[in-house]
């Protein structure tokens, strides 16, 4: 049942992807905020008119949404809502939540040419898209009202900042409230588990494609920079001691690279090799997403200057240096 702690409000709601339940919070503030709005499922709005009413509150009594980052388990019922309602969020939100046939095509082109640089075969290059298409069904058609940024205190909710934790979307951001360190974190850092760093396209103006866990490492090491408290999570429980895990996460991720280097000692390897060896029984059914974690450590490796990558024809080739 949803109650009040400290002006915020958790409300979990069911979301129809192997994650599971997705968080949004209602936050008191010179207006009632919602963060974050579940995903584009009947199911997911009649949980939220539900809880709402455990608080004595309907959907008309939201004044304004921000977003924590653009998936669709995060954005979907906006569709739901007036179209007067203000949504603010990260500009790079805009080209997932409001996409146009051009983004859609830049984004296909990516994945095509991505595909082939790691060495996917062609089989696997339609079932991939019509996954990536399908989840999209769940998320919304609707641009944002206003954009928040690093450092921004975000709209109707003075004492609260804006920080930009790209890596797991690069519309990522976190919300703290600076008198006590309570944080809103999307999906930057989960209780359970590692969020995925997802590749996306170039950013607007740029051609090379972001490098997401080598982002999302840093992400994390910024929040370390901070005096956080309570964290509330984007999927799951709270955390409690934020910096702790943070450490272990760190650790994890640099033990994981290390043994995909060595997977590459004396030999060169495609990314698709590399991720059947990194994830056998799963590749398949879950590919975009072990391709991206696969890609990650590559990245991280790289940054590192622990590997050595070279063309071969259309393809990248890795070994260990």
């Amino acid at each position: 049942m949803a109650e009040w702690k400290d002006g915020i409000a958790k409300l979990t709601l069911p979301t129809p992807f192997p994650v599971g339940d997705v968080n949004a919070y209602l936050v008191k503030g010179d207006r009632l905020t919602l963060v974050d709005a579940g995903t584009k499922t009947r199911e997911s709005w009649e949980s939220f008119k539900s809880q709402l009413g455990d608080l004595n509150l309907k959907p008309e009594d939201i004044e304004q949404v921000i977003l924590t980052h653009d998936h669709p388990d995060h954005v979907g019922m906006l569709d739901y809502f007036s179209e007067e309602l203000h949504v603010y969020g990260h500009p790079l939100n805009e080209r997932w939540i409001n996409r146009t046939p051009e983004f859609e095509k830049i984004h296909q082109q990516f994945y095509d040419k991505l595909f082939v640089q790691f060495g996917i075969p062609e089989q696997y290059f339609l079932p991939s898209m019509k996954i990536m298409k399908k989840t999209l069904v769940f998320s919304c058609d609707r641009p944002l009202s206003g954009e928040i940024i690093e450092n921004d205190v975000p709209p109707a909710l003075p004492g609260w900042r804006v920080l930009e934790t790209p890596g797991h979307a690069q519309s990522h951001i976190v919300l703290l409230r600076e008198k006590d360190g309570t944080m809103i974190a999307g999906d930057t850092i989960l209780a359970g588990i590692s969020p995925n760093p997802l590749l996306e396209p170039p950013l607007p103006g740029e051609s090379e494609r972001p490098k997401p866990l080598v982002q999302y490492n840093a992400s994390l090491k910024k929040l370390q920079q901070y005096p956080i408290g309570l964290v509330y999570t984007g999927h799951g429980a709270e955390i409690a001691e934020v910096h702790g895990l943070i450490e272990k996460r760190l650790a994890r991720q640099h033990d994981r690279a290390l043994q995909v280097r060595g997977m590459l000692e004396g030999r060169e390897l495609t990314v698709f090799e590399i991720c059947k060896l990194l994830f056998p029984s799963v590749y398949e059914r879950e590919l975009n997403l072990t391709i991206s974690e696969t890609v990650g450590q590559l990245d991280y490796l790289q940054s590192l200057d622990a590997v050595t990558v070279r063309e071969e024809g259309p393809t990248f080739v890795y070994t260990a240096k």
